[in-house]
């Protein structure tokens, strides 16, 4: 069993920065996904940036440049470095766990998870 909770989140100015962190317990194979996603209000859930072996990335277009994700195996924790904050990049951010093994996996699609943290709320004002 695998659990993730995210923190970090709240609420700055366009320009802004926050870093979110996902604890996970339980035990995620290197070699699997681990993600951030995104929900904003109305909107469905998206993929942000998935991290593997520890430095293997991969980002959406619209945050390349301006997110960074990165992992801490010591801590079993996961990182969301967000610079230069736009107002739309307002959402609710969810964690997400790869842990069942997949043929062809495709890195920010929400149906590759199998665990989901219950997210932080970000909200970016201009």
């Amino acid at each position: 069993q695998v659990q993730l909770v995210e923190s970090g989140g709240g609420s700055v100015q366009t320009g802004g920065s926050l870093r979110l962190s996902c604890a996970a317990s339980g035990y995620i194979d290197k070699n699997n996904y681990i993600g951030w996603f995104r929900q904003p209000p109305g909107k469905e859930r998206e993929g942000v940036a998935t991290i593997y072996t520890g430095s293997n990335t991969y980002y959406a277009d619209s945050v390349k440049g301006r997110f960074t994700i990165s992992q801490d195996n010591s801590k079993n924790t996961v990182y969301l470095q967000m610079n230069s904050l736009k107002p739309e990049d307002t959402a609710m951010y969810y964690c997400a766990a790869q842990t069942r093994y997949r043929t062809f996996r495709i890195p920010l699609r929400t149906t590759t998870y199998d665990y989901w943290g219950q997210g932080t709320q970000v909200t970016v004002s201009s």
